[in-house]
């Protein structure tokens, strides 16, 4: 189970509107963006072009025959869509990256807030242990006064009893 306490750095991110938005579009832009890069989409691309290529040399069908024009369209409206993608996706990272920044920016501020009130309670602290401390060496001083001056009336007591 999660605190408040354990998201504090995450609370100020929640408001954040990204210049995209939060829509579907933008969500599903940036995820096949994300996509893009991964092995499976390499390694799936790459098996699509060997098999596109493989029927069109081996004569089993021939819809898009040497050079591959249609081949070269698909290459071209894939990149046409998969560059903004792209710059989408990092123009999102960039605003988390921000906002993140900003949350580390503000937890610091905190810290170094609650630093400066610790270190003001602690000065106080010693301020008021000083002052008990004074206080003390005073009664301290008081009390052997005091039995100074009952060490005297006795012995001047005992004095007069035997006089």
């Amino acid at each position: 189970m999660h605190t408040d306490k354990e998201f504090r750095l995450y609370r100020p991110l929640k408001g954040i509107t990204h210049t995209f938005g939060e829509e579907w579009f933008a969500l599903r832009a940036e995820a096949f963006a994300r996509f893009f890069g991964t092995p499976t989409f390499l390694i799936g691309q790459t098996i699509a072009v060997i098999v596109w290529i493989v029927l069109n040399t081996a004569g089993f069908v021939t819809f898009d025959p040497y050079p591959f024009i249609l081949l070269n369209l698909a290459f071209s409206i894939q990149a046409a869509y998969a560059a903004p993608l792209i710059l989408l996706a990092q123009t999102r990272q960039a605003e988390r990256d921000q906002a993140h920044a900003l949350a580390d920016a503000q937890h610091r501020e905190d810290l170094d807030d609650a630093m400066a009130k610790r270190q003001m309670v602690a000065e106080e602290q010693s301020a008021q242990l000083l002052e008990l401390l004074k206080q003390n060496t005073h009664l301290t001083e008081l009390t052997r006064q005091m039995a100074e001056r009952i060490e005297t009336l006795t012995t001047q007591l005992a004095q007069r009893e035997f006089h």
